[in-house]
């Protein structure tokens, strides 16, 4: 996730809300309350939606009056972050694995999300850029993640034993007995590394 998240308030205008977007380049933002809680979120097809429906009333105020009565006047659109934000926000959890925030993020077709601590206050932002970062890790990098795993589950000394090799995010696992460490615990944190596309497990016999 990015920790520094360009946020907007109910009341922030929908100017300033371009204005945002452009000058930082993102495609939305959250919109949180006094007390960093995630309400909604506004996106750049909000804004358009909002521009439409403006041109909408500008076209109608230029017809000839006798035409003016033939078109019915629509509401204008939305103009504060509060009244065009998609709400409720979907939101993650930073302990949430990324192929279940990119599963999120297909199913219900959005491009971001506000990553919240347990009271739903907002702490940082991913979006589908983020997710794809991971998911073009190297193997080096995929390693030592899976090497600190292996030590979390370590039975004994002998784990040391274990030999960890990964090749195009497929993780294989060989030399250690399944004494030497907790294999189902140990397979377990292995899958939830980042970036791992299978797993070959090849434990040696116990003597």
């Amino acid at each position: 996730m990015t920790g520094e998240v360009v946020r907007a308030h109910p009341d922030t205008p929908s100017a300033e809300i371009a204005r945002l977007l452009t000058r930082h380049r993102i495609g939305g933002l959250p919109v949180v309350d006094d007390d960093d809680k995630v309400m909604g979120v506004v996106s750049r097809t909000d804004l358009i939606r909002r521009h439409a429906a403006g041109d909408r009333l500008r076209r109608r105020a230029r017809l000839p009056r006798a035409l003016r009565r033939l078109v019915k006047p629509r509401a204008p659109g939305p103009d504060t972050a509060g009244e065009l934000m998609s709400s409720p926000a979907v939101t993650v959890h930073p302990e949430q694995r990324v192929a279940d925030a990119a599963r999120i993020m297909e199913r219900r077709r959005i491009d971001r999300l506000p990553v919240v601590d347990e009271e739903d206050r907002l702490i940082g932002i991913t979006t589908r850029r983020d997710l794809l970062r991971v998911f073009v890790r190297s193997d080096e990098e995929i390693r030592r993640e899976v090497l600190h795993a292996v030590s979390v589950h370590a039975r004994s000394p002998r784990a040391a034993e274990l030999r960890v090799g990964v090749r195009d995010g497929t993780v294989t696992l060989a030399g250690a007995s399944a004494s030497a460490v907790d294999p189902s615990g140990l397979l377990a944190a292995v899958w939830r590394v980042d970036g791992v596309v299978g797993v070959v497990n090849r434990p040696a016999p116990d003597a």
